[in-house]
């Protein structure tokens, strides 16, 4: 019954889901007519705000080039296959691969969300090596437990929070600083982790769909997965000239390059030693960069691995300024503003999380970012509650921001599910070589997704911070 559910909507998804970059221009095209019809913005006014937006994103594009190519190169090290090659001796059917990609992708995504692609680099090896996989829906596994990270280490609003001197603060919004042992650290919040870690590979599992007209791996490679491509070492021995040089004995060093790998090291202890678990995005690619360059051991080896990786970027580098142009459109006509209003003249003391959280939901389409999102809509939503519960004790106060700004959280989270924006990270890993598109994946998602809204709009309601 529920394997047919989820294949049902995959069957509407791959009939009527755009590619990716279509979903990014129909979404401009919606949130700008929403921002001419509602807020009552200039057409010249919502293209401005359309360009000013457009550049926004260039960094964090780049970073998740950097975090995909630098966490592949090291998937493509002698040592990580081996280690894969072991992994596998102890999983010989699909269920198994399954269970291991949700749970294991559900755990590295609450140390950080952008741990995403190992969990993506893991999927792919083991696709290669266990038979019967269902390749598009091992993929829908991978972006399905990337979900969990809003419970995490790296949850941008709660760390917001818990941060002196954040915006809300100098805006006069909150007094203080509001400390993870409401947010991160709260019943609700715990309730949310067993809630991934158990439901969700169960879900996950329940919904495999029968048959034998899935496609594996090997299949949609075709003929190129007999191919047989040299190893990196042996690529990068075929540069070397038949008579030693100074170059090829640069290009080949081992010294060279694990004096630059030791550098690298030394300030990653340091870093961790004296700013405690910060995970942020540039520790981690750094971290990446300097494991590969160990991994690989020489110049050339680990020039090769990345330009391996790169093969499949381009999804990211284009798409992202496109979104980055609706958030511009969302932030400097007001719309965002205006959406978070809705809260402040609807919502009441019962009703503001589940408001929080359909909120969260929703802009997340226009705002991909759980902390742009919040930057956007969180300023209306604490007011809106800070008059809802005028009059409380401080302590209240502080809880009842603590669970609409996790109930915003949560929404977020759980619309990427049906939002490709962070697909965008999977597929230049998992769609090397073949093609599959966002259509062929999210709709194994719709019933998870449904499943999921309903046990977390009752947690936010009712479970105690």
């Amino acid at each position: 019954m529920i394997t047919k559910i989820g294949e049902k909507f995959t069957e509407i998804f791959r009939k009527n889901m755009p590619d990716a970059f279509v979903f990014a221009l129909v979404l401009t095209l919606i949130v700008g007519l929403t921002a001419f019809f509602w807020v009552g913005s200039t057409p010249l006014k919502i293209i401005q705000s359309w360009y000013d937006g457009f550049w926004s994103l260039l960094t964090f594009g780049m970073q998740m080039v950097l975090l995909i190519i630098t966490g592949y190169s090291i998937a493509l090290s002698p040592v990580v296959e081996k280690g894969i090659n072991y992994l596998t001796r102890y999983l010989k059917t699909p269920l198994k691969v399954y269970l291991l990609v949700v749970l294991f992708g559900m755990l590295v995504s609450m140390i950080s969300w952008g741990w995403l692609v190992i969990t993506a680099l893991l999927a792919r090896e083991l696709a290669l090596r266990v038979k019967g996989i269902n390749y598009a829906y091992l993929i829908a596994c991978v972006y399905f437990s990337s979900i969990s990270w809003v419970t995490g280490l790296s949850s941008s609003i709660p760390l917001l929070l818990n941060t002196e001197k954040n915006y809300m603060i100098e805006a006069g919004i909150l007094s203080s600083v509001i400390p993870t042992s409401f947010t991160l650290g709260s019943p609700m919040n715990l309730s949310m982790i067993i809630l991934f870690l158990v439901i969700g590979p169960l879900l996950m599992l329940l919904l495999v769909p029968k048959g034998k007209n899935h496609k594996e791996l090997k299949t949609l490679l075709g003929e190129s997965v007999n191919d047989v491509k040299p190893t990196i070492k042996q690529e990068a021995d075929s540069f070397n000239l038949p008579f030693k040089t100074l170059s090829d004995q640069l290009n080949n060093s081992i010294l060279l390059q694990w004096i630059i790998a030791f550098m690298g090291l030394i300030y990653i202890i340091f870093h961790f030693s004296t700013k405690g678990l910060d995970l942020n995005l540039n520790i981690m690619i750094f971290v990446f960069l300097i494991l590969g360059l160990f991994l690989h051991k020489t110049p050339m080896r680990f020039s090769i691995s990345m330009k391996r990786a790169s093969n499949n970027i381009s999804g990211i580098l284009f798409q992202f300024p496109f979104y980055a142009g609706i958030m511009g459109i969302m932030t400097f006509t007001g719309l965002g503003e205006k959406i978070g209003q809705v809260l402040a003249t609807n919502a009441t003391v019962d009703s503001y999380p589940f408001f929080a959280y359909l909120l969260g939901g929703m802009v997340n389409f226009a705002i991909p970012s759980g902390g742009g999102e919040f930057a956007v809509i969180g300023p209306s939503v604490i007011n809106a509650v800070n008059q809802i519960g005028m009059g409380l004790p401080a302590s209240e106060l502080t809880e009842m921001t603590a669970r609409a700004s996790l109930a915003i959280a949560y929404g977020e989270a759980l619309t990427n599910l049906l939002q490709p924006f962070y697909l965008l990270l999977v597929i230049p890993i998992m769609a090397s070589g073949i093609n599959v598109q966002a259509r062929d994946i999210m709709g194994y998602l719709v019933f998870p997704f449904l499943v999921f809204f309903i046990i977390q709009s009752i947690l936010v309601v009712w479970m105690p911070i």
